[in-house]
């Protein structure tokens, strides 16, 4: 197990630059998953770490020791990546041993290292195969293993699922954050589907343009998101944004249509311009409140998804609970209310 810390780190491309500052702390075997949209910078923040690229300003810091700008070989980070980067010509034990056989371990001591990564992976049976014998998820295992049986302090996932279908995608996720807790190694993961940020993650790293807008636990960057793009980057369905002035020293939100929306906690100011925020499931059904002209009804099984909009064609009518109110500065798009 090793801790990480990044300081001040960013890349720049000339005058073009992807990162602006990292700055933060991992403890031992904690799992951080970087997330955001396409462009946002989380490849290339999991690159600089695995020293794949240079770093234009800051340090990379794992265990105590500084590898900013030692060769990626000496770092003692494994990487698992998107296409999985398999040797077509080896077999599956091959692939998994080629790492070691590099380090100059004996015979005895890589059968021996590569036999038990396979029994933790379900791989015993299909050691012998090549990859193009193996299915999406068997491959995605053997990378895995490739990996795992280097025993390095760092482990580093970029999209490792994105290739799979949605079932596998669900399997593999569960795998892959259960063996992450048995070996304790510390792991930064990158993503930009949300379900696997926020099942996946002791910690979540929002990047917007190169930009950390939130480093918390899931459930916080949930709950209490720092600004707009948080709020509507995390959760599916995506929080419901509706533009109102804050009046009556902040304690109450005042729509365009001139409803008013108390708030268990405004700021204290006077009228201003800010974002009402709600997530659909905190929308509630309601004989009289605010009325909604429905334009699509998705039915999902276990849910149901209605879309539409306010308006005088009434639909439905709803309340938005006070104490499910986000509240977000107009022009900055930051969190107001606490």
């Amino acid at each position: 197990m090793a801790t990480l810390q990044l300081d001040g780190l960013r890349k720049s491309y000339g005058e073009t630059a992807i990162l602006h500052g990292i700055d933060l702390t991992l403890s031992h075997g904690e799992m951080l998953v970087i997330v955001g949209a396409s462009g946002c910078g989380k490849s290339t923040l999991l690159r600089l770490v695995a020293g794949l690229e240079t770093v234009t300003e800051g340090h990379i810091v794992l265990d105590g020791r500084d590898v900013t700008n030692l060769d990626p070989s000496a770092r003692d980070i494994a990487m698992v990546f998107q296409n999985y980067a398999l040797y077509p010509h080896m077999t599956v034990a091959e692939n998994m041993a080629y790492g070691l056989r590099i380090r100059g371990m004996t015979k005895d001591a890589i059968r021996t290292r590569v036999e038990a990564t396979a029994g933790l992976l379900g791989l015993e049976a299909l050691l012998s195969r090549r990859p193009r014998q193996l299915s999406g998820g068997q491959r995605q295992r053997v990378a895995m293993g490739r990996a795992i049986v280097r025993e390095p302090k760092l482990f580093l996932f970029d999209e490792p699922l994105s290739n799979l279908d949605a079932q596998l995608r669900v399997q593999m996720r569960a795998e892959i954050r259960s063996l992450q807790r048995r070996l304790g190694v510390t792991s930064l993961y990158v993503t930009h589907d949300q379900v696997e940020a926020m099942t996946l993650s002791d910690r979540l790293l929002v990047l917007h343009k190169g930009v950390p807008v939130q480093f918390a636990p899931p459930m916080e960057v949930y709950e209490r998101p720092a600004d707009t793009y948080v709020a509507g980057f995390i959760g599916a369905p995506a929080m419901n944004f509706l533009p109102a002035t804050l009046v009556r020293d902040g304690t109450v939100a005042r729509l365009a249509s001139g409803h008013e929306l108390p708030l268990t906690d405004g700021r204290r100011s006077g009228a201003t311009a800010v974002t009402v925020g709600i997530r659909p499931e905190h929308v509630m059904l309601a004989p009289e409140g605010l009325t909604v002209r429905v334009d699509v009804v998705e039915t999902l099984g276990p849910e149901t998804l209605v879309h539409g909009r306010l308006g005088d064609e009434e639909s439905l009518t709803v309340v938005l609970p006070s104490s499910s109110l986000h509240v977000f500065d107009a022009a900055s798009g930051l969190r107001v209310n606490a």
